[in-house]
Order: C-alpha cells, then structure tokens, then sequence
C-alpha cells in the first residue's frame, strides 16, 4: 500500500541538508568542552549550528540554549516562574501554567498581563495564530518557525520555545531563545555547558542537523514553499466541504498556519477516523487525545466553546512541502467514502 503522510504537525521528514550534517558530525569525536584540537573541532560544529539557528529565528547567537527539544525547553523556561496561560498551550505548557487566560471562539487568547504570560505563536492542532504582545514572557514558536516569516528580534516575547524536528530536523534537539539580558537559571546542573544554563555534554550531531534544517528551512520559506502548500490546503478544505457540507472547519476565518486544517464532523468519533485513514494508507492526527485507553475530548476546542461531542470529533490534516495535489484529493475522497459509511451505519 502506498503511505502519504499528512502529520507534519506531528513530526517531518529529515531533510537531505540535516542528514548530511550529521553524518559529517558523526565523524568529530571530541567533546565540545575540551580545549584541544579535537574539542575545538566539535565546539566549531556547535558553534556553527547556534548561528544557523539564530540567524533563521532572527535572534542573537548567545541566546540561544540548546537542550532536548521544546518540552524541555518549556521546563527551563517555565518553572517556577507562577505564569499565566490559557487552555489552548501545548501539554508541554500547559503543565506549568495557570490556566486564566480566556480564549474566543475563534482561538484568540485574551492577554491582559504580559509579562506574567505566556502565549503560543501557532497552535498545533488548529494551526490558529497569536499576535504575541510586547513584553510577554515566554511564546511556544515550536509551530510556526520555518512556515511562516518570524523575527524572534520582533515577537515581543522574553523566551522562545523551539524544536528542530518540526521543521526537517532531527528528534531530540531543541533550544530556548532569549532576549538579550534575560536570565535563564539552569535547571540540569553540572558542567555549565551553554553559558551555565543547560548542563550536560552537548548533543553535538543533533545540534548539527538542528542547523542545517533551520538554513534549509529558511531558504524553502523564501522561495515561496509554504505559498504552494496553502494552496494545497485550501483545495483539501474545499473538497471537503462539498462532499461533506456538515463538515466544522475550526478557526476557518483566523489566521492560521498555511499547512493545517482540523475539522470534525460530531458523532463520527476522531480516533475512529484516524484508524479508518491509517488503514486506507493516510496518516492523520485525532484532535482528541487517548491517555490510558480513556478518551478524551481535545482541551484545545472545549476551551474555544466546542461541545464534547465535537471536539470528540475532530482529526487534523497537516501538509509538507512534499505533499501534492493527488494527495490531498485522495485523501478528500477517501475520507469522504468513509463518512458516508459512518452516516449509513449511524441511519
């Protein structure tokens, strides 16, 4: 069976620049600490990549901190520090915040005090944006960066959250950007690796695909990737909704990501949909999420004003610059012989 991946909100493909890189960091075994040729070998690759990074976020090199990726990231930047959120964050957030912002209903979070906040510049299950306030205190960029034009020099946030296997590279390497005499106390103690905020030897082939993929990804964005892959989008929703005019697109009338759409159809249950696809060859996400064999309606759409059965009911469909038209309409079709099962069975 043919595979067409539609999950690029989950995790993309590694790019043929990342790869590269890696493999050619495999070969420098020194550790970037040491002061000897060696280590100053690897120390120039983890160098070489924080430029990478800082020029495609628009941000200073010696502001960036590598770590793990962007639940990491979210811990250092977060803990302890009592900020407030809203609902739609990311479970990697949302776990250290409170909870009090409001949300519309169209995604909008309401920010009344900066600097105790934190906000997400895209949301990754609706692909709905934020306009990020001036001084607030952290923003989740995880999404956004390498789709969308973003100057972390602009956004108005203390702290930034990214992480390199959304945008072509690899798992397991992120960083948190900073604002210029922000101070980011260490929460791994140790060494003092990363200007004594993240302790730990460096994960020196990650972080050198982690540059390389911010390069390419910056690169793809000015030539007009993303442009194509909205249109895609557009075409998905709109097949969608002449086969299946019940269909609930969310945030269709905010600004989102170019490459998301999440919908619903309530009563036809998100992981039913999911496993239907799956087996039809297409991966797709559930916007409701299982934890212990208990379903549960997605946070994300009850906080927006969606009813359990409806947030209950919504999947996500994310494109990539590698998805073509064949795919969204085979999927379009698919999806729509399948709810038409659904509504004969239902009958």
């Amino acid at each position: 069976m043919t595979r067409t991946y539609l999950d690029w909100n989950a995790t993309t493909p590694l790019r043929p620049e990342a790869r590269a890189a890696m493999i050619a960091a495999m070969d420098v075994f020194g550790n970037p600490s040491s002061v000897h040729a060696e280590g100053r070998a690897a120390k120039a690759i983890v160098e070489r990549a924080r430029a990478q990074v800082a020029e495609a976020f628009g941000a200073l090199g010696a502001d960036i901190v590598f770590t793990s990726g962007s639940t990491e990231g979210a811990a250092l930047a977060l803990a302890g520090r009592n900020l407030n959120g809203a609902l739609v964050e990311h479970d990697a957030v949302a776990s250290w915040i409170n909870p009090t912002l409001n949300v519309s209903a169209d995604g909008a979070v309401e920010v009344t005090d900066p600097v105790s906040s934190t906000l997400q510049a895209a949301n990754s299950e609706t692909g709905i944006l934020q306009e990020l306030p001036e001084g607030l205190a952290v923003t989740d960029a995880t999404q956004i960066f390498g789709k969308l034009p973003f100057a972390f020099s602009w956004c108005g946030a203390e702290m930034a959250l990214v992480s390199a296997h959304k945008l072509g590279g690899p798992k397991g390497v992120g960083a948190v950007v900073l604002r210029q005499g922000v101070d980011l106390p260490s929460q791994i103690k140790g060494g003092g690796q990363e200007m004594g905020r993240r302790s730990g030897t460096e994960n020196l082939i990650g972080i050198a695909g982690f540059g390389a993929a911010a390069e390419a990804a910056t690169r793809d964005l000015a030539d007009g990737m993303w442009d194509r892959v909205e249109k895609l989008r557009n075409i998905l929703e709109k097949e969608l909704a002449e086969s299946v005019k019940c269909t609930i697109f969310v945030g269709k009338g905010a600004k989102r990501l170019p490459n998301t759409s999440c919908f619903a159809v309530p009563g036809w249950k998100s992981e039913t949909q999911v496993m239907q696809m799956d087996l039809a060859g297409f991966a797709v996400s559930a916007g409701s999420a299982c934890s212990s064999g208990k379903v549960k309606a997605s946070p994300v759409l009850l906080a927006m004003g969606y009813d359990k059965e409806t947030a209950g009911s919504a999947i996500r469909v994310s494109l990539g610059p590698t998805t073509s038209e064949d795919d969204v309409l085979r999927f379009a079709d698919t999806w729509a012989a399948h709810y038409q099962k659904f509504r004969a069975r239902a009958a």
